[in-house]
């Protein structure tokens, strides 16, 4: 036992020994758990894991290392990495540097050798709760008090959003598209740029005037850390873009548009985080294997009475995982149709986005 040089602390008093990789640092955050078998890259470098401790089901992590082209994100905010078994000697012609490399690079502490299985065990069972990633001398008296001593951040989606605006164009672009970054991944864009799109990625805090001024043919709301109710300034933003330009929303994007029609959001008990959650469309009767990373789930009750339609399920618990709006060209998902990592089912969804900006510019110029 004396071996040990990592200890974590639930709050509710529980602790686990392990060892140190990456940043060699304390630090508290939201305790989570991600069922992904493969993407770990993607996972450190989403924004959406802005200070929590990502706990991987999966038991290997490290084994193909970290290649530049991969990542979600320039620099990850994810708070802390717990895996079961760690392995710092990379078998992958791509890579660039180890797993621990990228973690001591940014300041974001590791643990291993953790009984990952137990740890996610008490996660589903009991909920996402505050932990402290600290050393074996400190109490779990000590540890509880420093975890209430450390305020709760709402200003997530501040930090990682991008600071001015930027371009991401492709050849021989068909549609103009303005993208607000509430923690954007990399891929998103790719996805976006590959269906046609040049995009114009602005801040969180964007306002509705600069918007229009923009003139783009589509508004897409990304995925994003924390409580969607943090982001007020978005929220207001969407409701006066209603039915002015087709808009998509994903994750965060989804629950920030239903907010803006008038439904509610809810803290789920230990949210849904993975590649492997099946999604129904309610339309086509279709079922889709899709990619998850959310605390936050849309209340299905309280979309009665607002313009919304619930479009998509998720069949695990039955929340809602996809809401439109035909008439205002707006639709939204839970999940991430571009995955990375994760199954690639509802790609499709981009290509419902170009429709809908067509349609649109098909109906104004009628109309005009």
């Amino acid at each position: 036992m004396s071996n040990y040089n990592k200890k974590i602390i639930l709050e509710d008093g529980t602790e686990y020994l392990g060892f140190g990789f990456g940043a060699d640092r304390d630090a508290v955050c939201e305790i989570v758990f991600n069922t992904s078998m493969v993407g770990y890259q993607e996972i450190v470098s989403d924004p959406s894991y802005t200070d929590q401790a990502v706990v991987m089901s999966y038991p290997l992590i490290g084994n193909y290392g970290i290649t530049d082209e991969d990542y979600e994100s320039k620099t990850p905010t994810i708070g802390a990495l717990i895996v079961r078994d760690y392995n710092d000697e990379p078998s992958n012609f791509r890579y660039t540097e180890t797993l621990s490399e990228l973690l001591e690079d940014n300041q974001i502490p590791g643990v291993y050798g953790i009984d990952t299985r137990k740890l996610v065990r008490s996660i589903r069972d009991l909920g996402s709760r505050r932990v402290l990633i600290t050393t074996p001398e400190v109490t779990v008296e000590e540890g509880l008090q420093r975890m209430k001593e450390t305020p709760v951040r709402h200003d997530a989606v501040k930090r990682v959003s991008c600071k001015k605006r930027w371009y991401a164009r492709t050849a021989n672009p068909k549609y103009s598209v303005v993208a607000i970054d509430c923690g954007m991944k990399m891929n998103i864009v790719r996805m976006l740029n590959k269906s046609g799109c040049n995009v114009t990625i602005v801040p969180y805090d964007t306002s509705y005037e600069e918007i229009r001024f923009m003139n783009p043919d589509g508004v897409f709301i990304s995925n994003g850390p924390g409580n969607p109710e943090d982001v007020p300034e978005v929220i207001r933003t969407l409701q006066k873009l209603r039915g002015e330009v087709p808009m998509f929303g994903i994750c965060l994007g989804h629950q920030l548009l239903a907010l803006a029609y008038g439904a509610k959001t809810y803290k789920l008990k230990f949210g849904h985080r993975g590649g492997n959650h099946p999604v129904k469309d309610i339309e086509t009767g279709k079922i889709e294997m899709t990619s998850q990373n959310h605390s936050y789930a849309v209340d299905d009750a309280s979309v009665e009475g607002t313009p919304l339609t619930i479009s998509h399920i998720n069949l695990l618990d039955q929340t809602v995982e996809g809401l439109t709006v035909k008439e205002d060209y707006v639709f939204s998902v839970q999940y991430h149709p571009e995955s990375a990592p994760g199954p690639q089912d509802s790609t499709y969804l981009f290509d419902r986005f170009i429709q809908n900006m067509e349609a649109y510019r098909e109906m104004i110029n009628r109309v005009g």
